[in-house]
């Protein structure tokens, strides 16, 4: 039972980590996330067997590749936490234990920012290059777009040789300025300000980023060649001050636990005045000596830990249920509540996910009800306050007909969900339109729920391939579409022909085929006419896919309707392949391995290119391997090549060989 437990504690943590670090969409609150991570370090130290190198409790977050990856010269850590103030005095304990005897380290606190950890390199005191922790050994290099941030000098006041550790982040102000006006375009709607800010900083276009308002707090430093460099940390904030920093005003020096607690306590409270995002409190042993002698541990620093703030909560009336439809056709109860302010917003709605939900929290109609919102995340309801007459109200009962075509609802086998099954159910239809034109699909700019239902409802997109036939004059058509807001979303859409293939799997809504799926089967394959063509059987076999995926690829492409809309995809020049300027099956068949270091491209980039030629990149050498590809310093890998009589390509010939399948 513990191993299975394990198993999904891990598979789980992994997801949100991507969800939250590359896609910038996070679908659990930071406190439930927390309280999963500590039951999984809770159960590897019971059971130390159990506990392996890939687990999340040995690494830092997850890695986005999208722009240019970069291996950190110093790695950087993540933070252990806690929400309990008897468990930051038995931390402060154990600091002191490990200290020699009669040591009393003083604490450095400093407000957590929630928002994006960025490492960034001066040398003589010039900015010369900004990563983001990725997941703590490489992450991207935004050097160019940091840039454009403000509050990060360019050129310090002292010549010095430093890396500097901060948080960007994005005032609450400003992410909701920017949300509102994003919400008139038809533009994404960012979940909280740490979205928009990561989502700001990684524009492909470095002019947009000075648009966004976004600032930087520096909270550490390592000196590589600072003569004036202190000793210890609060010193350490003070100087990068000097040397043209921004650093968190409310930053605060303790002799002790004790004063630390106040801290938190005080900011608690505080924090809400504030206009940027903070969950909690970092608390550092101040002294560097000291910071030197605890060390780490695989993911963390033994001498800093973070307080979290407990999730805020308000009390508001349940006024009505709402019934939302998804693209899948799950039946969605929504509450509508009277508004309350919750964590900096006005809350009209919040999220009851199913039925089941529904009669396990036993809300009623009329209820007062307590809602739950961490880091500006979709708020839900958690519990009922009894007054007096919750027994006297109606229990809430599922729909047996679906509120939008009228269809008789079922319930699937082992799932808690009731769905309408009814292909042409226009809640649905719209649903799946929304999603193809969402920044999770195609990423059509400027072209929102909204509108794809007023297009929708005019008639103009009934299905996916209408989205490519509309014109400017089309959309003017609809009223709530402006004669600038028409030209912006034509464009957007016009835009997305070139995306690569992986979207537009996405984007179909294939079932069981998420974002991770699609780019397996994308670089697999190369071109959708190749995945087309496939037996679920030679699908099942593809590492990381199985029987249920396979089925589910292979009956959405028998089907004729579908079927249909690929071929108008085509006729409309949206592209099919994984790179629209690259596509080719030169290289169908031919399986490659890389040894050693390339000098023109990276190994991850040239696994990238083979597969997008239709070839195939291992990390094994066997009798079926077609080339070995030789970098400099190869490893055990070429005297394999050699018994096995595998053939063997420089890097030159594997360049050439490239090239020539253009």
């Amino acid at each position: 039972m513990v191993v299975e437990r394990i198993k999904f504690l891990k598979d789980e943590i992994n997801k949100h980590n991507r969800l939250y670090y590359v896609e910038d969409n996070p679908q659990i609150d930071d406190y439930t996330y927390d309280q999963l991570f500590a039951e999984l370090k809770r159960l590897e130290q019971e059971n130390p067997e159990l506990k392996t190198s890939d687990s999340p409790t040995q690494k830092v977050g997850a890695i986005s590749r999208r722009a240019g990856a970069y291996a950190h010269k110093y790695k950087l850590y993540s933070l252990d936490n806690t929400y309990d103030e008897n468990e930051l005095s038995k931390w402060y304990e154990r600091v002191k234990q490990d200290l020699p005897v009669d040591v009393k380290p003083s604490l450095a606190c400093e407000l957590k920012i929630d928002g994006l950890a960025m490492a960034l390199t001066y040398e003589k005191g010039v900015f010369i290059r900004g990563v983001t922790r990725g997941d703590g050994t490489i992450g991207e290099d935004i050097t160019n777009n940091l840039k454009n941030v403000k509050s990060i000098p360019l050129k310090l006041a002292e010549d010095v040789n430093i890396e500097v550790r901060g948080e960007i982040y994005m005032p609450k102000s400003s992410f909701y300025k920017l949300n509102e006006k994003n919400k008139e375009s038809g533009d994404r709607i960012f979940a909280n300000p740490r979205n928009a800010a990561s989502g700001s900083v990684k524009l492909s276009d470095s002019r947009l980023v000075a648009k966004r308002d976004l600032g930087f707090f520096a909270y550490s430093v390592i000196f590589e060649d600072a003569p004036n460099a202190p000793d210890n940390h609060y010193d350490a904030l003070m100087y990068l001050q000097k040397l043209g920093f921004t650093v968190n005003p409310n930053i605060r020096k303790c002799d002790d636990i004790k004063g630390a607690i106040e801290y938190c306590n005080e900011w608690n409270i505080k924090r809400n005045n504030l206009d940027y995002a903070t969950d909690g409190v970092v608390i550092k042993v101040n002294e560097y000596s000291y910071q030197a002698s605890l060390g780490y541990t695989a993911r963390a620093p033994r001498w800093a830990t973070a307080f979290k703030f407990p999730p805020e909560e308000a009390q508001t009336k349940l006024l009505r249920i709402k019934i939302g439809l998804g693209k899948s056709g799950a039946i969605t109860p929504v509450a509508i509540l009277e508004p309350v302010f919750l964590s900096g917003t006005m809350v009209r709605r919040a999220s009851l996910y199913n039925y089941d939900e529904i009669k396990r929290l036993d809300v009623r109609i009329g209820d007062t009800v307590v809602i739950k919102k961490a880091a500006e995340i979709i708020p839900k309801v958690v519990r009922v306050i009894d007054d007096g007459h919750h027994f006297e109200r109606p229990e809430i009962t599922a729909v047996n007909f679906c509120p939008f075509c009228g269809s008789q609802l079922v319930q699937k086998p082992d799932d808690v969900a009731i769905y309408c099954t009814n292909p042409s159910c226009c809640g649905q239809v719209i649903a799946k339109l929304t999603f193809f034109a969402s920044r999770n699909g195609m990423d059509m700019m400027h072209l929102g729920e909204k509108n794809v239902a007023a297009l929708y409802n005019a008639g103009l997109v009934t299905r996916i391939p209408d989205f490519y036939r509309l014109t400017t004059d089309d959309l003017l058509a609809v009223k709530s579409i402006k004669e600038k807001s028409a030209q912006n979303i034509y464009n957007g859409i016009q835009n997305t022909k070139n995306n690569p293939l992986s979207k537009l799997l996405v984007s179909l809504s294939i079932p069981n085929i998420g974002k991770e799926t699609a780019e397996i089967l994308a670089l697999e394959f190369g071109h959708i006419d190749n995945i087309m063509k496939l037996t679920s059987e030679e699908l099942a076999w593809i590492p990381n896919i199985g029987e249920v995926i396979a089925d589910s690829v292979c009956d959405f492409f028998k089907d004729r309707e579908n079927k249909k809309v690929i071929a108008e995809l085509k006729e409309l020049g949206v592209n099919m392949a994984q790179d629209a300027t690259n596509y080719s099956q030169d290289l169908m068949g031919k399986i490659f391995v890389i040894t050693g270091t390339l000098k023109s491209m990276s190994r991850e980039k040239a696994e990238a290119k083979i597969k997008n030629l239709g070839g195939k990149a291992t990390s094994s050498i066997s009798t079926k391997t077609s080339y070995l590809v030789l970098g400099e310093n190869p490893g055990s890998k070429l005297e394999k090549a050699n018994n096995l009589g595998v053939p063997i390509l420089t890097e030159d010939e594997f360049m050439s060989m490239l090239n020539t399948t253009k």
